[in-house]
């Protein structure tokens, strides 16, 4: 007569554990649904074992308590098992739903990034700044890949937006689309140096996805983010 023992129990709660995984989220769907019928199948397995265990023991030399109960408890960890990925299948559906329903509501939108490096596309870059109280005045600088600066000039702080038209004014020429820069605007109050911020750059959301957990947004300016590290703004 075989007897199943705690430890065989726990790996087959192990095995259906171990098959939950997937990256794609149709692949993850459906290996989370072949996982469940894997650990219900099993669970079904063990249910039959154990009750056949039972009725064909030997009346004169019954199934010692001790390995029943070990059993009973490794039959619980199962049943509990079986239900902790019907939950985990329900909240991965509805985290998939919220998500889609979230990207929707930003697709389109036009938001502020935070970033040193823009890529030039042909069109004027337009920024906003987070100006400190006692900044009074403000430089735009622009360096190419190499480091050069191609542009610098004084901007108004007053001004809610900001642009640059691809235009070099030191030795001539203009940006060509795809070129990469360097963007540091210098704030002054009066004659102190007060440091220097990357500009928040005025863009559009074109598509909005998953990475690691994260929820990270494309836009038209080809920089990409976290959902939390940009700002929607009126048009």
């Amino acid at each position: 007569m075989s007897v199943i023992n705690a430890a065989q129990a726990t790996q087959i709660a192990q095995s259906a554990q171990n098959t939950q995984s997937g990256t794609a989220a149709d692949a993850e769907k459906s290996k989370s649904s072949a996982s469940q019928q894997f650990v219900g199948e099993e669970f079904n397995n063990f249910l039959k074992l154990l009750t056949a265990q039972l009725r064909h023991q030997d009346p004169l030399s019954p199934l010692d308590s001790t390995q029943f109960v070990e059993q009973l408890a490794s039959f619980s960890t199962l049943e509990q098992q079986v239900q902790s990925n019907q939950s985990l299948q329900s909240m991965a559906s509805m985290i998939g739903d919220l998500h889609s329903m979230y990207a929707s509501e930003w697709l389109g939108q036009t938001v502020t990034v935070e970033s040193s490096w823009v890529p030039y596309s042909g069109n004027d870059i337009e920024y906003s700044l987070d100006v400190p109280e006692e900044a009074t005045r403000g430089v735009l600088n622009v360096a190419n890949s190499q480091g050069d600066v191609v542009w610098s000039d004084e901007i108004n702080l007053s001004d809610d937006r900001q642009s640059w038209d691809g235009r070099f004014s030191k030795g001539g020429g203009a940006a060509a689309s795809g070129d990469i820069f360097e963007f540091g605007i210098d704030l002054f109050a009066g004659d102190n140096f007060l440091g220097t911020v990357a500009p928040q750059v005025v863009t559009k959301v074109t598509d909005v996805g998953s990475e690691n957990g994260a929820m990270r947004i494309g836009t038209s300016s080809q920089l990409t983010a976290d959902l939390g590290q940009v700002r929607r703004i009126d048009e």
